[in-house]
């Protein structure tokens, strides 16, 4: 009897598991996972009755308006140059934009009048103009502006009531500057010397004289972040003595320091609300955000709400501190805009942003995995795998590598790799040696090692794809933009038997040029860039070395380069070169340029044709599945 009812207790089991079936998994189209809308920025009106943001609906960043009490939404901008928020300018509703030109980095700040023109607020031709935050009182706003100097940026204050302005401070010494106290005496400063490496100091307006604050030996950062209500203290995030960056406070009139908060992770930013109700804190916690607030009074944690799947990755808190605008998302859903009351604990959401069409459990949770490279370093990494693949079913991969070289690959909604995966390919996106978020030691490994110990933590990604037992390792291509566009590169030059194909997103391929004309603007951060890179001017041989365009010979595998034409970061030429270098090997190269679009592709319609241009290279080179 018992081996009779074991019999059928597993003859039940395997009708049941047989009649289980896999959800079909639908296909979408580039263009469904563009018609998702991107909101960037968030504040709130004078009156607390409306939020402004930055949304890409009609297929490039503009100006909207959201109204609180009925949730209708206003476009306010029709502008065709990518426009981002800044704020409303007083009780009237002007607001305030900024804009640069066909992707060129060289923002200005505009003002939409009541009558909805907008004009350029500070015209300075050739130059630079940056928002630089609001004074306490909202009479008025700074900006910086490299105007006087090309590669430095002064500090300017612009009256509210007649748009009035002047220079506050002359940049003469190459700082970055930091911020005013809320009584405008004290101005924070920084001065960087490698990377990993800068200083202190703060200004005092009424007498002139400047202070180091971080008086130090070793590699250690700081960075100023929040005055008190008071202006008796700074707040700034250091690493000093730690791998991982904390919260500090100093007494400026004693020096005395009090570690405020520490964690296990690097903290982003802090900073604390209008009247120091709460203090804001943004955590990098293993390649998600955690955003934590805390009551000031009592020192207790402020919960959260608390959404299964998704994280809260930025906060904007008004001015009354009764309300709290947050963005939440995941790997499986875009940022949707919620309103928070700190009164009530209870919020709103305000915004829908994924296409509806998309069905989000068609879509995949990036997960966070690690292995061991070449040398035994553990080299974390956020893995995409398709719904579809299995032991059985092996599908083809792409290793991506993440902007820098000090990006970091983080889990959120990422439409280019969501496309990817849904038509089948596994990507592992790699936060190879030098990536931020994992410690100091872990983000300097690769100074001067570029194109070979992080280009081997990204060959070694192929030995975890393999153990998963779902890739198909004849088919592991390699992609990325900006830094990663270069190990795409230097991949394809230096390792060319390693990856199938390659995708270089307007990556660096000579660092000879490339280290000798970066934007004028980036001056204080030259030297701290040559000391990680190399100096193009003594170590030309090192650079050439380095430089995939001067080993395009070696290219055997299939090429795809995308390059915006106002590129002032990585030059069109730099493209141009290594495409006509590679054709010359008479290995199938894609050369896909974009006129109006700079280091990154902002526009809609251009990231369609991208994104689609890359699928289809794919399906052709890798997949081998293109009709």
């Amino acid at each position: 009897m018992k081996k009779t009812a074991l019999l059928l207790i597993g003859l039940v089991s395997f009708i049941l598991y047989s009649c289980q079936t896999t959800p079909e998994i639908e296909q979408y189209t580039i263009e469904q996972f563009m018609d998702n809308v991107s909101i960037s920025g968030k504040s709130f009106s004078i009156d607390e009755s409306k939020i402004l943001f930055a949304s890409n609906e009609t297929g490039i960043y503009n100006a909207y308006e959201l109204d609180l009490e009925t949730g209708e939404k206003t476009q306010l901008t029709d502008r065709e140059e990518t426009t981002y928020t800044i704020g409303y300018l007083d009780e009237s509703g002007r607001i305030l934009l900024l804009s640069d030109n066909g992707g060129d980095e060289i923002y200005h700040i505009y003002i939409r009048n009541l009558d909805g023109t907008i004009e350029d607020l500070i015209p300075f031709e050739g130059a630079r103009v940056n928002f630089s935050g609001w004074s306490h009182d909202r009479t008025s706003f700074y900006f910086q502006s490299n105007k006087r100097d090309a590669r430095f940026s002064d500090l300017y204050e612009m009256k509210v009531e007649d748009l009035s302005y002047e220079m506050i401070y002359e940049n003469k010494e190459g700082y970055d500057l930091g911020f005013l106290s809320i009584d405008k005496k004290w101005l924070t400063l920084t001065k960087t010397i490698t990377t990993t490496n800068n200083n202190m100091f703060l200004l005092n307006r009424e007498t002139g004289e400047v202070k180091l604050l971080s008086e130090h030996e070793g590699e250690i950062t700081y960075r100023p972040v929040d005055f008190s209500l008071d202006s008796k203290f700074l707040y700034y995030l250091t690493n000093e003595n730690s791998e991982f960056t904390y919260l500090m406070k100093m007494n400026l009139e004693t020096g005395e320091k009090e570690k405020v908060y520490e964690t296990e992770w690097d903290i982003m930013y802090a900073y604390h609300t209008y009247d120091e109700s709460y203090r804001i804190m943004g955590i990098n916690w293993d390649s998600q955000t955690v955003i934590k607030v805390f009551d000031m009074k009592s020192g207790e944690e402020v919960a959260l709400p608390d959404f299964e799947g998704l994280n809260i990755t930025s906060v904007s808190v008004s001015r009354s501190e009764n309300l709290m605008a947050f963005n939440a998302s995941s790997s499986r859903q875009t940022s949707n805009l919620y309103v928070y009351s700190f009164e009530t604990g209870e919020y709103k959401q305000y915004t829908n942003t994924l296409n509806p069409e998309i069905n989000p459990d068609h879509l995949v949770d990036g997960k966070v995995v690690r292995y061991k490279s070449f040398d035994g370093l553990e080299i974390p990494a956020v893995l995409y795998m398709p719904h579809t693949a299995s032991k059985k079913n092996k599908v083809p991969a792409m290793v991506h590598v993440h902007g820098g070289p000090g990006g970091q690959a983080r889990i959120g909604y990422r439409a280019h790799i969501q496309y990817l995966v849904n038509h089948g390919y596994a990507v592992i996106d790699v936060n190879n040696r030098g990536s931020s978020g994992y410690g100091k030691t872990f983000y300097s490994l690769d100074d001067k090692k570029h194109g070979d110990h992080d280009l081997k933590d990204c060959i070694y990604a192929k030995t975890y794809l393999e153990q998963t037992g779902m890739v198909d390792m004849e088919k592991v291509g390699i992609m990325g933009g900006s830094y990663g566009g270069y190990m795409t590169a230097a991949a394809l030059t230096f390792t060319p038997e390693e990856f199938a194909v390659g995708v270089n997103i307007f990556g660096v391929t000579n660092w000879l040029r490339t280290l000798k004309s970066i934007p004028s603007w980036w001056e204080s951060f030259r030297n701290a860039l040559y000391n990680e890179m190399g100096n193009p001017f003594e170590d030309s041989t090192f650079l050439y070395n380095k430089s995939p365009l001067f080993h395009a010979d070696k290219i055997t595998k299939p090429f795809m380069v995308l390059q915006g034409a106002n590129d002032p970061r990585v030059l069109k030429v730099e493209s141009d070169e290594i495409v006509e270098a590679a054709r010359k090997n008479g290995v199938p190269v894609e050369y896909v340029l974009f006129e109006d679009e700079g280091h990154g592709f902002r526009k809609k319609e251009n990231q369609i044709e991208a994104y689609e241009k890359i699928l289809m290279f794919l399906d052709e080179y890798l997949k081998g599945t293109a009709e």
